[in-house]
């Protein structure tokens, strides 16, 4: 694969995000990552930092077609994946497709939603497929979802279990930005932060081709051995009651895959697998104490740091 031009294609669609999403370079790479490897991303934060914004930005800079669903308490599975109705002037039943149907589908506040409508994204999270009375739907290709929740008001909300936290590839807070940059986007006419206003930077074929370039790209015999410890380490400490599956080792390594590729190189490093190790793996584990659930994030920052980084 020609790195060189996969890696101006990379800087075009992080950059044109950054036309709307500003100051935020490290949240759209790791979006990007979450992209690159065919997976899912979540994004834990306060109202009003960008959170759709991003979403919308993501799937405008591929060509992607892109469905925002509002989760409410009242939302049902039918509403998320579509329906069969019977249509009188055939006389036969037809599937109605529901929203999930798009190459980025934005689950924005996810956790208003019953277990049981959450539960309807799990099929097409895993398999990228929906089964409605017996029969099955492929998803469109690519296919990614973006959930967005806030952690801080919980009122009338669900959580998330495990099994689908353990689905997302990547968790993301987006954070309030920088004072320079609030001023620059404060003062700027409401249409230059527009995700409507963005010109696609790349189309979803040249999308796949980086899908697949990532695939290819090489993590040594010494940088797995590192990855597998930091992960046996969660599933050895003392203060978490559950570490990151096979799955999240998975998805860890894909991620540091895409973040070597996003800097230009076919081939990874230990700078690559510490970037995404946070992002990939806190919000797979769990606490021994409820209360200290939002302390992940720092125990997986103490996992990446006492471990020995290969020569």
């Amino acid at each position: 694969m020609d790195v060189k031009v996969l890696k101006k294609k990379i800087d075009r669609v992080i950059e044109n995000i950054e036309k709307v999403v500003r100051g935020k370079r490290e949240v759209v790479e790791l979006a990007c990552v979450s992209l690159f490897v065919e997976g899912h991303l979540l994004i834990e934060d306060v109202p009003g930092v960008g959170k759709t914004t991003l979403a919308h930005s993501l799937a405008r800079s591929v060509d992607a077609t892109f469905r925002r669903i509002q989760f409410t308490s009242d939302l049902m599975p039918s509403d998320v994946i579509g329906v069969t109705i019977y249509n009188e002037v055939t006389g036969d039943f037809e599937f109605r497709h529901g929203p999930i149907f798009a190459n980025i589908v934005l689950a924005d506040e996810i956790n208003r939603a019953t277990p049981k409508t959450q539960s309807a994204l799990l099929e097409a999270m895993n398999e990228r497929q929906v089964s409605v009375d017996n029969i099955t739907y492929p998803l469109p290709e690519p296919f990614m979802l973006i959930a967005t929740q806030n952690p801080v008001e919980y009122t009338g909300t669900f959580m998330l279990p495990e099994s689908q936290l353990d689905r997302f590839t990547i968790s993301v807070t987006i954070g309030y930005p920088q004072e320079e940059v609030e001023k620059e986007i404060i003062s700027s006419p409401p249409s230059a932060l527009m995700p409507e206003t963005l010109e696609p930077a790349i189309t979803v074929d040249e999308l796949i081709s980086i899908q697949h370039a990532t695939e290819k790209v090489r993590i040594e015999e010494d940088l797995l051995d590192y990855i597998m410890s930091i992960v046996k380490k969660t599933r050895e400490h003392e203060l978490l009651r559950l570490g990151v599956s096979p799955r999240g080792a998975r998805a860890f390594y894909r991620c540091a895959q895409a973040m070597a590729l996003i800097r230009g190189r076919d081939w990874c490093t230990p700078d690559d697998i510490k970037a995404v190790a946070v992002p990939a793996l806190a919000h797979r584990v769990i606490p021994r104490e409820y209360e200290q659930r939002d302390s992940s994030r720092l125990i997986i920052e103490e996992i990446v740091e006492s471990t020995t980084v290969p020569v």
